[in-house]
């Protein structure tokens, strides 16, 4: 058994970032039109519900006029290998669009709808509004299915138990300084995996190796490695 059975991605925004999706410390980006307070907290939705759903509504929009990158690609390609889960911090469907196969999203998907009343999830249309009905319950409660700061990150213990058994922890285009994630490399660690980062830059994390770069290029190259292609 080869210590690459088991490998296990997390991927952040730094994935995304080349399809036209934008990070927190983009400059001119969607984020910066907003306070993260008011439109991606429980709160910020309970204050002004018109605000967060305009501000998912552009992303959503930004999502559908994007298109997977060669990283997304190479990334589907990857998870075809028996061993392979991916993990995604993204709630952007540019991995699925690529043929990716069986992706966690942590922090959930701007393409699913959630009923705050009774927790039913739907397809999200491409316009949501807060007095959109729950198709379940009828409650006028509808939020998007994305995990807010504050919120429980979605499927931990399937994500904790992958990780217990990893051979190789990799991340991609991510800080990985926020918990849960920050605790991933770790968790792996302690199972034995060796660890890799793939980044615009190091994030000055204790990786075993670290290769600096645009996604799209590090990212094909290292699964060919893999993939023995």
């Amino acid at each position: 058994m080869s210590r690459t059975d088991r490998i296990v991605v997390l991927s952040g925004a730094g994935l995304s970032a080349e399809s036209g999706l934008g990070t927190f410390r983009d400059v001119a980006g969607l984020w910066t039109r907003y306070d993260l307070n008011e439109v991606a907290t429980p709160e910020g939705f309970a204050r002004n519900p018109n605000l967060v759903h305009d501000f998912y509504n552009a992303r959503r929009a930004n999502m559908a006029a994007a298109a997977p990158n060669a990283a997304h690609a190479a990334l589907a390609r990857l998870s075809t290998r028996p061993g392979v889960t991916l993990v995604t911090q993204n709630v952007d469907d540019m991995l699925e669009r690529a043929g990716a196969r069986n992706v966690i999203h942590m922090h959930g998907e701007l393409s699913g709808a959630l009923c705050a009343a009774c927790t039913t999830r739907w397809p999200a249309p491409p316009v949501m509004a807060p007095d959109d009905p729950c198709p379940a319950c009828g409650v006028s409660a509808t939020r998007p299915d994305v995990v807010w700061f504050g919120e429980m990150p979605y499927r931990m213990d399937e994500i904790e138990t992958v990780l217990s058994r990893a051979d190789l922890f990799v991340s991609i285009g991510t800080s990985g300084t926020v918990y849960p994630a920050a605790g991933f490399m770790e968790l792996a660690r302690e199972a034995g995996a060796r660890t890799l980062e793939l980044n615009l830059e190091a994030s000055g994390g204790h990786f075993d190796e670290v290769r600096e770069g645009p996604a799209s290029e590090t990212v094909p190259v290292w699964v060919a490695e893999i993939l023995g292609t």
